[in-house]
């Protein structure tokens, strides 16, 4: 009788099956152990950030002599008497802090444009603006002055690729490129005065304070330059890359980089206050390209993965977190007791500032790249697929729609809205905006006046 079972010969023909799953199963636990230790390196050898001193890859351009700094364009006299926006919005965000608001600015909801202008190209950053002129940077490389109240071009220049906002530092408008230049420009005139080189990527949206201009670069430094002549007051190596754009409050600088740290900078002299780095998960830390905004007290900011932070500015202890569907690019907007910030799961939501606690949120069904902007008592904000709305800051209601988006919308004045939206700049009156508002007293006055002397001339004769 023959035994049952699996014959040697079968044990034989196995064999060679049986090694090579042996082998790739220790190749895998070599991969995962290598994975392991390559993440334990890089958690105990995070980059800490120095003050750079060698200034390795830095080119200076020649320095002009302004001499008409101080030029202002000419006012048209004629019948109807143009008036500027006295409030200037100086950079991105609108203020040092990056807080994208005008809470105390409430010309109602837009009404309708009075002027459109297209540029040819994208706009991913909204305009700067002072003294009835807007400053705007292009995808497509163009810096472009506009009159603002008709669209009419003053000046241009030509360069690398601008994914960012102009900074205007006095009568001097400081620009940043991916082609590794800054560029100060005389922003009356156009009239070039100083140009500095970095061999970098500079995608930062430059901030000015008094004599220094502050912005970052793709090899991970942030840069104090001073605005007259173009010379570099100091520099930090974070040791990651920097896509976003410095915040300020007092005298602290706050940034944040791809390496998921966010760095606390005096501003004075570029010294590390303190530095933090914030992990994704537990392998993974997180990497941001939104810039973070202030109010003075907390720093929010949110990774690429769509992990919102909250941290206090004065030690970088993180104080809430939370999340948004999808990625997360846009940077978050400050007013009216919220933090506004949206996500690419189409919904832009408010926060508390104190806890985190989600006021309300608002699903419009389209991705959000762009920062919000506040204007009074509305929130306005854009979508990849072509939509801009204005929600009311209270309880997220729409109250407004414009069938055209991308990227970050605009900003406010305290008289028109001006849209940067796909390429097009749109000049638009609010319901509320003062020349509205006296158009509706002139028509009234008129009427009464019309109605009055019907009566006087209907009257019997006595």
């Amino acid at each position: 009788m023959k035994r049952s079972g699996i014959s040697p010969r079968w044990h034989t023909a196995f064999e060679p099956l049986r090694r090579r799953i042996v082998v790739i199963a220790l190749v895998l636990l070599l991969l995962v152990a290598g994975a392991i230790v390559a993440v334990l390196i890089r958690y105990n050898n995070r980059p800490q950030g120095e003050l750079d001193t060698n200034l390795k890859g830095i080119s200076y351009g020649s320095v002009a002599t302004d001499t008409t700094a101080a030029a202002r364009p000419k006012k048209r006299k004629g019948r109807y008497h143009l008036v500027d926006d006295k409030r200037c919005w100086l950079n991105f965000g609108g203020d040092p802090q990056r807080s994208l608001s005008r809470p105390n600015i409430d010309i109602g909801k837009p009404l309708r444009h009075f002027w459109v202008t297209g540029l040819g190209s994208y706009i991913e950053y909204p305009p700067a603006y002072c003294d009835g002129i807007l400053y705007i940077n292009t995808f497509g490389g163009r810096t472009v002055a506009l009159n603002s109240h008709n669209g009419h071009r003053i000046w241009q220049h030509f360069g690398g690729r601008k994914p960012s906002t102009p900074a205007i530092a006095g009568t001097r408008l400081i620009v940043t490129s991916t082609d590794g230049t800054v560029t100060a420009y005389n922003r009356f005139t156009g009239r070039r005065l100083w140009q500095l080189r970095i061999a970098a990527k500079v995608e930062s949206s430059p901030v000015a304070i008094g004599r220094v201009v502050y912005f970052g670069a793709t090899d991970g430094r942030v840069f104090a330059v001073y605005v007259r002549t173009g010379r570099i007051r100091w520099a930090y190596d974070t040791g990651g890359r920097i896509n976003s754009s410095p915040s300020i409050s007092g005298n602290r600088l706050f940034i944040t980089t791809y390496a998921g740290s966010i760095f606390c900078l005096r501003v004075g002299d570029g010294h590390k206050i303190w530095s933090n780095y914030l992990k994704r998960d537990a392998l993974r830390y997180d990497s941001f390209y939104a810039s973070p905004s202030t109010d003075g007290h907390r720093l929010f900011t949110i990774s690429r993965s769509g992990k919102i932070y909250a941290l206090l500015t004065s030690n970088g202890h993180v104080i809430w977190t939370a999340h948004v569907g999808g990625y997360g690019y846009t940077t978050p907007a400050i007013a009216r007791g919220r933090v506004f910030i949206g996500g690419f799961d189409g919904i832009l939501r408010a926060f508390r500032p104190s806890n985190g606690k989600v006021i309300w949120q608002r699903y419009v069904g389209g991705r959000i790249l762009g920062g919000a902007f506040v204007a009074g008592n509305l929130v306005f904000f854009s979508t990849l697929e072509r939509k801009t709305y204005a929600l009311r800051t209270s309880d997220g209601k729409v109250v407004w729609k414009l069938n055209i988006g991308k990227y970050s919308p605009g900003i406010v004045t305290e008289r028109h809205y001006f849209f940067t939206l796909n390429g097009i700049v749109m000049a638009w009156h609010g319901r509320r905006s003062p020349q509205i508002l006296a158009l509706r007293r002139a028509k009234r006055l008129h009427a009464a006046q019309k109605s009055a002397k019907r009566r006087v001339t209907t009257a019997p004769k006595g």
